[in-house]
């Protein structure tokens, strides 16, 4: 899965690395412990405009009474998207990029009560495009006052990078991918779903991070420095995961 994720980049610099044209008034704080049901930055196209949106992160469908629906759906199975209700009108029609610079994943050690958490990244340090869905849920009584934009990230098997630290990992879309994945007129649900595999494994780099980043409350930029996994760990700091 990819529940935890970092995602500084202001919007207006996500706008030019995506060649969006608009960007939300919605100026969220750079984020180095993002958690689902938070907003996070999307990149979609509506209207036929490509621009920055701010949504809420856990997809709450179109069809849904409640919008805490969207707490369990901060992911979605690439394999599965056009069998399921929740995603298979989203995946035809409302496709979206979420920009970040590294997520987190967590590797189970039999040695230590507590997994390892890892902090992953493009090699070349540029950012992450993570394939996602989005949704308008407008409420029972379709209001607009009601309206709520939200979004899932797809994922997919692990690369060989991946594979001995968690059996999924987020889909990252190539540049030459972008075009084809933001255009809701594009509905070839086959040639989408080529789309979505894991990334090359040199594409990546993965080092053990500070278990600090199990606790929400903790986000500042020590979340992603490199530790020695076989140092003590610290009497404070940590928290369960989410």
């Amino acid at each position: 899965m990819c529940g935890r994720f970092v995602a500084a980049s202001p919007p207006d610099e996500v706008a030019r690395y995506f060649d969006a044209t608009e960007v939300t008034e919605q100026v969220l704080e750079p984020r180095y412990n993002v958690a689902p049901t938070t907003d996070v930055y999307a990149v979609l196209e509506d209207g036929g405009v490509r621009r920055v949106d701010a949504l809420h992160w856990g997809l709450v469908p179109y069809w849904a009474k409640d919008p805490s629906v969207g707490n369990k759906m901060i992911n979605a199975r690439a394999e599965t998207l056009a069998e399921k209700g929740a995603y298979k009108h989203a995946f035809r029609r409302r496709r979206c990029i979420i920009p970040a610079d590294g997520f987190y994943e967590w590797k189970r050690d039999p040695t230590r009560k507590q997994r390892q958490p890892f902090y992953v990244h493009r090699a070349d340090g540029e950012p992450l495009a993570l394939a996602g869905l989005w949704e308008t849920w407008r409420g029972a009584d379709r209001s607009d006052d009601e309206r709520l934009r939200s979004c899932t990230i797809l994922t997919t098997t692990p690369n060989e990078l991946l594979a001995p630290i968690h059996d999924r990992m987020p889909v990252l879309l190539p540049p030459s991918a972008w075009d084809q994945w933001l255009d809701p007129e594009v509905d070839d649900l086959d040639a989408l779903g080529r789309l979505l595999v894991p990334a090359p494994p040199d594409l990546l780099v993965a080092h053990p991070v500070s278990t600090d980043v199990n606790n929400v409350r903790n986000d500042d930029p020590h979340l992603i420095a490199p530790v020695d996994p076989a140092a003590p760990p610290p009497a404070d700091g940590q928290g369960s995961l989410m």
